[in-house]
C-alpha cells in the first residue's frame, strides 16, 4: 500500500461507504448489517473491525456512529467494517432475548463472523473485490465495544451462565485499540454493574498478548461503572502481557472528545482537537504495527504528545 504524503488530518482518497450490507446469519436474532468504508482508490488494504458501544443515543450503538473515525481511518487506506450488534436499541429486540442486554459473546463472535465472510462483502461491495490485505486485520472498540474488541485480542472471562472460561481470541487479528475500554472486575465494579453485568466481574487480561493501543481519558471517571477512577482504563494496558501502548489523554472523559460521533449530545468533553489526536494516534499505530518499520506511529507520537501544549501522554511496555 502507498504510504499517505498528505498532511495529517487531511484525507489521502475520497472514501466509498456501503449500508447496509446484510450477511445472512442463521441462529442469530437477526441478520447481520453491517457498514463498510473504504479509500476509493488502492489495493491491498488492511481491515479494520470497529465495534461500537453502548450509549444514550439510538444510532450511534450501530452502524451508523463513529463516524470520525470510520471516515479517517477509511480515507487513510483502511477497509473499516462496522457491524450493528444485538445490543443496539436499533434493532428493538425483545428484552428476553438470549443474551441480553448487553450481548457480549455474539458481539465477539460477530466480528469472527465478519473475518469468515470476507468473500460475501467483497460480493456485495463489488468496488472492494480483490483489493483487500487478508494478512492485515485489526480491531477496535470504543466503551463497549472496547470489551468486544478485548476477547479477540486473548482477554478472557469467565461465563456467568455455566462457569466455563471463554476464549475467543482470533490469530487472524493482529492488532487492537481499545478507546476507553472496561478494566478489572472484581471489586473495582460498581455493586450495581457487578449485579446486573456479571461477565464484567471475570474480566482477565492476563493472556491479551495481542499488540494492542489502549486509549484512556485522565477524567473517564466512569462512577456507574468502577469505584477505582480512570486509572481502571488503563487496565487492559497495565494488567496484560505483550507488547502495548498507553496513550493517556488529558482533560478527556469517556467521550474522548466525540469519537462516537459528530456533534452527538452524549458527548461529554466536546472536543475537536482530541478526536483528531485520536484519529491521527490510532491510525499511526495500526499502520505502525501492521506494517513494521512504518514511521507513523512515532511521528504522531512526536507531535500530538510532546511540549506543553500536549493533549496526552504514551507510556509503551
Amino acid at each position: 500500500m502507498t504510504e499517505p504524503t498528505q498532511a495529517a488530518g487531511t484525507p489521502v482518497s475520497p472514501v466509498l461507504s456501503v449500508a447496509p450490507v446484510v450477511l445472512p446469519a442463521p441462529g442469530r436474532a437477526v441478520d447481520l448489517h453491517l457498514r463498510v468504508s473504504a479509500p476509493v482508490d488502492g489495493s491491498d488494504l488492511p481491515v479494520i473491525l470497529l465495534s461500537h458501544g453502548q450509549g444514550y443515543s439510538n444510532h450511534l450503538s450501530s452502524l451508523n456512529g463513529y463516524a470520525p473515525l470510520a471516515h479517517y481511518w477509511a480515507a487513510h487506506g483502511f477497509v473499516v467494517v462496522q457491524p450493528t450488534h444485538l445490543s443496539s436499541s436499533t434493532l428493538n429486540l425483545p428484552a428476553d432475548t438470549p443474551g441480553a442486554p448487553l450481548h457480549w459473546r455474539s458481539r465477539a463472535e460477530d466480528l469472527r463472523f465478519v473475518l469468515d465472510r470476507l468473500d460475501a462483502i467483497e460480493a456485495a461491495v463489488p468496488q472492494l473485490l480483490g483489493r483487500l490485505d487478508r494478512s492485515r486485520v485489526a480491531v477496535a472498540g470504543h466503551s463497549m465495544g472496547g470489551h468486544t474488541a478485548s476477547l479477540l485480542l486473548g482477554a478472557r472471562l469467565t461465563d456467568p451462565d455455566d462457569g466455563t472460561e471463554v476464549d475467543l481470541a482470533d490469530p487472524r487479528i493482529k492488532a487492537g485499540v481499545l478507546l476507553a475500554a472496561p478494566g478489572r472486575g472484581g471489586d473495582a465494579l460498581t455493586e450495581s454493574i457487578a449485579e446486573g453485568l456479571p461477565f464484567l466481574l471475570t474480566t482477565d487480561f492476563s493472556r491479551m498478548a495481542t499488540p494492542t493501543l489502549v486509549v484512556a481519558g485522565d477524567k473517564d471517571d466512569s462512577a456507574h461503572l468502577t469505584n477505582a477512577g480512570p486509572d481502571w482504563h488503563a487496565d487492559p494496558y497495565a494488567l496484560s502481557p505483550g507488547r502495548k501502548s498507553l496513550l493517556t489523554l488529558f482533560g478527556a472523559e469517556h467521550g474522548l472528545g466525540g469519537i462516537s460521533g459528530y456533534d452527538v449530545a452524549e458527548t461529554t468533553d466536546e472536543n475537536p482537537e482530541r478526536v483528531a489526536a485520536v484519529q491521527r494516534l490510532t491510525w499511526a499505530y495500526l499502520r505502525s504495527e501492521l506494517y513494521p518499520g512504518d514511521p507513523a506511529w512515532q511521528a504522531a507520537r512526536a507531535d500530538l504528545t510532546s511540549g506543553p501544549d500536549a493533549l496526552g501522554r504514551v507510556d509503551s511496555k
